[in-house]
C-alpha cells in the first residue's frame, strides 16, 4: 500500500507531467469497501483493510480520453465520530463518489438520509459530479439492494451510477474512468482542472528562479 501513496508523491515531477488535475472524494458508511476501491485502482491489487481514520488521498495517473489526467483522490472516515473532519475536505473537489455496499441495505439508504445532504452542505461546487457505487458486486448472492434501485437512486439525486467489485476489480477503473470523463464534460470544472495544472508550472517556475534577479532591479535606475 505504501508504494501506491509513493507514485502519488513524485506525480507531477515535470510541470507537464499531466494535462488536468482533478480532485475527487469518496464518501459513504464505514465498511462499505472506500479504501479498498482506492487501493484496488491505485496498485491493482486487493487488501482487506483497517477503517479509515479521519482521511487519507492517493494520487493516481492515467489518461482518459487522450488526456493524461492526475487524480488526487480523497478517502474519507465513515464513522459518525470523524465527520467533522470531512467538511473541508469537500472544498474544491470536482467529482464525489458515494458508495454503498450492495449486501447491507442501510449503507444504501443512508446515502440519502445522510452522504447526499452532506454533499450539498459543504461542495464548494455546483457543476460537481457525482456518481453512485454499488461495491462488493462479487457478492450477488447476498444482494440486499437490487441494481434497478440504485439506479433509480442515482437518478432522484442526479448521479452517474455503477456496481463493481473492489474484491474482483470488476468494474474499478471504469467507475474512476466514467467520472473523470463526466468532469471533462463541464466547461466550470475541465476549466478548474486545467488552471491547477497551469498553478503548479508556475509556481516550480519561481522555485527553479535564481535570487539575484532582485540585484539587477535595483542597479538598472
Amino acid at each position: 500500500m505504501g508504494s501506491s501513496s509513493g507514485q502519488g508523491g513524485g506525480g507531477g515531477g515535470s510541470g507537464g507531467g499531466y494535462d488536468l488535475s482533478f480532485k475527487i472524494l469518496l464518501i459513504g458508511d464505514s465498511g462499505v469497501g472506500k479504501s479498498s476501491l482506492l487501493v484496488s485502482f491505485i496498485s491493482n491489487s486487493v487488501e482487506d483493510l483497517a477503517p479509515t481514520i479521519g482521511v487519507d488521498f492517493k494520487i493516481k495517473q492515467l489518461i482518459v480520453d487522450g488526456k493524461r489526467l492526475k487524480l488526487t483522490i480523497w478517502d474519507t472516515a465513515g464513522q459518525e465520530r470523524f465527520r467533522t473532519l470531512t467538511s473541508s475536505y469537500y472544498r474544491n473537489a470536482q467529482g464525489i463518489i458515494l458508495a454503498y455496499d450492495v449486501t447491507r441495505r442501510e449503507t444504501f439508504t443512508n446515502l440519502s438520509d445522510v452522504w447526499a445532504k452532506e454533499v450539498d452542505l459543504y461542495r464548494t461546487n455546483k457543476d460537481c459530479v457525482k456518481m453512485l457505487v454499488g461495491n462488493k458486486l462479487d457478492r450477488e448472492s447476498e444482494r440486499a439492494v437490487s441494481r434497478e434501485e440504485g439506479m433509480a437512486l442515482a437518478k432522484e439525486h442526479g448521479c452517474t451510477f455503477l456496481e463493481c467489485s473492489a474484491k474482483t476489480r470488476e468494474n474499478v477503473e471504469k467507475c474512476f474512468e466514467e467520472l473523470a470523463l463526466k468532469i471533462m464534460e463541464v466547461p466550470s470544472l475541465l476549466e478548474e482542472g486545467l488552471t491547477a495544472v497551469k498553478k503548479k508550472v508556475i509556481n516550480q517556475k519561481q522555485e527553479n528562479q535564481p535570487p539575484s534577479t532582485s540585484n539587477t532591479g535595483c542597479c538598472s535606475s
